[in-house]
């Protein structure tokens, strides 16, 4: 079908309700309920802001909410709160809640470690009298290269109960992107792992920290916690300190600095079209009071709650879900290092029977994995503690939203996929679990004091069902303040292209039921012979086809027919990649959408580009098959090393065509 077809899919969409038993116990019971709660919120969006910091703890609050308009607004100006404080001493100070677990922590190999409440506040506290010692205060910037350790947790923690700004980067990224990241910020202070896991191979991450730290830089002193105990790594004497010895030495007594709440808190780099990325800029406090709503309103979290979020620390997903907006709830969640799908295929059924997991986030690419490696896999484990699955990163397509709804969520669980970005720091978009109905490929309904709208090139309203620049009009707490160093792009980027409004880069639709379907980003509609078709619907018909793992579609330009589609897909071991699978793969999609969608050829690759967070970097395979290689910023991707690898396949495929 063609977009209009989608739309008219949109339109007719099935609505399946959260089950009554779920509703009683969530915080948002009906829809009717959701729909009063939001425009309250939108009539008086400073009361319900209100309200959301009645429910944390202040060092000083001021009467004013919120003041200006974008870009230049603020949030309980003048008043001060300490992150940390709402995340760890508030729990660890209460006689119910100081001995509850805040983290399992699980490693690739098989490593199960737990910290309590009131074990996380005295490890906080003496990594923070550690960055004293070093010098650090109040607006420094560190670079933090570790993966999901409890430890990390501890590292950001401290930084925020001390107003140092802090930066992680993927423990997997190149030396070049590592670097990149702490010459742009000015760290002061790397603070790193001596290794990672992943996939049972052992990354050096020392390694790649020296190498980024080659030439001339702003580091004066690198961290590195051993996390494999008797690997040796290079230690400078006058630069590198060990993490264990320093806290051996700490006093773990530290109190919690003011900081006012539109004060920097962290920095987060995205991946730049072209050039290098830029840093997103969020204010501490700001951040604090999104997040907290987020996690309390769209993953409904309660204090009996064994959550499981996938995110790595690396992506800002598990800074909003899980280091803030987890913490500052007080429920006990689960932090997993390394692969997912490692050592075996059904690790996250294992994770989730161990624990009895009841609410789950990841992402759309591992729904899909899941999918792809079987029922007959999830029927071994009971996962009937599941009540939520929840998603965000890519659009979640109807068809793994049925599987994952039957198959790990025994036909009762609440799906929410929602829709956020890093900018946006949390998820302007997502279900209300107990009371908004369900429709498989929507992400939900504006979020409470959130004014979404979908609008023409002119910044008018379309009318309902019809696809247009989805925007947010009013400004909301966790919404990124700036790009590091460089005001005029922040301005020019997110709020020059329609003024008075947050321009989301995305297109969307809103049906008749005010719910939202994000089609993607704005250049990811291929206009092929006046037929306007979405990639995220190409590549959902490739993905249900049985020899599919993944695939991705991309624009490439033609003098007769404008663009054409070109598939990149990654397949099944069990099935071969040759010419008799792609003509199948193109008879699918003429098929499921129509001729003028078939793909002008497939690419069998075994790696795709992808970012931190599981997203295929489209943009670098447009760059490979209009220019045979990749010349934008590159810095941005989980593995650098694969491009090499990715180019090499792409190249020989075309080749192979040609001749």
């Amino acid at each position: 079908m063609s977009l209009e077809n989608e739309i008219d899919f949109i339109q007719k969409s099935e609505s399946i309700n959260p089950s009554k038993e779920y509703r009683a116990k969530s915080n948002v019971q009906s829809f009717a309920e959701y729909k009063a709660i939001y425009q309250q919120s939108i009539e008086n969006p400073d009361q319900f802001w209100g309200q959301i910091a009645d429910e944390l703890d202040w060092i000083h609050r001021e009467e004013r909410v919120s003041e200006g308009a974008m870009p230049e607004f603020s949030f309980f100006p003048g008043s001060q709160i300490n992150v940390c404080q709402n995340c760890v001493d508030r729990h660890a100070n209460h006689p119910q809640r100081r001995n509850k677990v805040a983290i399992y922590f699980e490693g690739e190999n098989g490593e199960r470690r737990s910290f309590t409440y009131l074990q996380l506040y005295r490890e906080v506290q003496k990594f923070s009298n550690v960055l004293l010692a070093l010098g650090l205060s109040k607006g420094d910037v560190v670079s933090v290269y570790m993966q999901n350790l409890p430890e990390t947790y501890v590292v950001l923690l401290s930084c925020l109960r001390l107003g140092i700004i802090y930066n992680t980067v993927f423990a997997g990224f190149s030396p070049e992107a590592l670097r990149d990241r702490i010459v742009h910020s000015h760290a002061k202070v790397v603070i790193c792992a001596n290794a990672s896991y992943r996939r049972g191979k052992i990354l050096n991450l020392k390694e790649t920290v020296d190498a980024a730290l080659r030439d001339e830089h702003p580091v004066q002193h690198v961290i590195v916690y051993s996390r494999i105990k008797d690997m040796q790594v290079s230690m400078d004497p006058m630069r590198d300190h060990d993490y264990d010895e320093l806290m051996r030495c700490a006093s773990p007594v530290c109190e919690a600095i003011p900081l006012d709440c539109n004060d920097p808190g962290l920095l987060i780099f995205t991946s730049g079209t072209s050039g290098k990325p830029k840093g997103i800029v969020h204010a501490g406090g700001g951040f604090l009071l999104g997040t907290y709503a987020y996690s309390k309103y769209q993953l409904d979290l309660h204090d009996e709650d064994i959550y499981w979020n996938t995110a790595d620390i690396g992506w800002l997903t598990a800074h909003i879900f899980v280091l803030v907006g987890g913490l500052a709830l007080g429920v006990t969640t689960i932090i997993y290092e390394g692969a997912i799908d490692y050592p075996h295929q059904a690790r996250v059924y294992e994770m989730i029977e161990y624990y009895q997991v009841n609410k789950l986030f990841s992402a759309p690419t591992a729904y899909r994995m899941l999918m792809k490696y079987g029922e007959d896999l999830a029927k071994k484990y009971d996962l009937s503690s599941i009540e939520l699955l929840a998603s965000v990163g890519e659009p979640l397509n109807p068809e793994a939203w049925h599987w994952i709804y039957r198959v790990v969520g025994g036909n009762r669980a609440v799906i929410n996929n929602t829709w956020g970005q890093t900018e946006t720091g949390g998820t302007p978009l997502a279900s209300l679990p107990g009371a908004t109905p369900m429709k498989p490929g929507s992400c939900g309904v504006p979020f409470f004091g959130h004014r979404l709208d979908v609008v023409d090139q002119e910044g008018h309203t379309v009318p309902v069902g019809t696809p247009g620049f989805l925007v947010i009009r009013t400004p909301f707490p966790a919404l990124a303040r700036d790009v590091f160093g460089d005001r005029e792009r922040y301005i020019n980027n997110y709020f020059a292209p329609m003024p008075g409004t947050y321009f989301t880069g995305d297109s969307a639709v809103c049906d008749q039921d005010g719910q939202y379907w994000v089609l993607g980003r704005i250049d990811d509609v291929i206009n092929v012979s006046g037929h306007r078709i979405s990639t995220m619907e190409m590549e959902s018909s490739l993905i249900s086809h049985e020899a599919v793992m993944e695939a991705a579609v991309v624009a490439k330009p033609d003098d007769i027919k404008g663009t054409v589609p070109i598939a990149f897909v990654s397949i099944d071991t069990t099935y071969t990649a040759n010419e008799e699978l792609s003509r199948a793969l193109q008879r699918k999609i003429v098929a499921d959408i129509g001729s003028f969608a078939k793909p002008e050829r497939i690419h069998f690759v075994n790696v795709m580009p992808k970012t931190r967070s599981g997203k295929i970097i489209r943009r670098m395979l447009r760059e490979i098959i209009e220019e045979g290689t990749v010349h934008g910023d590159a810095t941005g991707l989980e593995d650098s090393d694969i491009l090499v690898t990715l180019i090499a396949e792409v190249n020989a495929d075309s080749s192979h065509h040609n001749d």
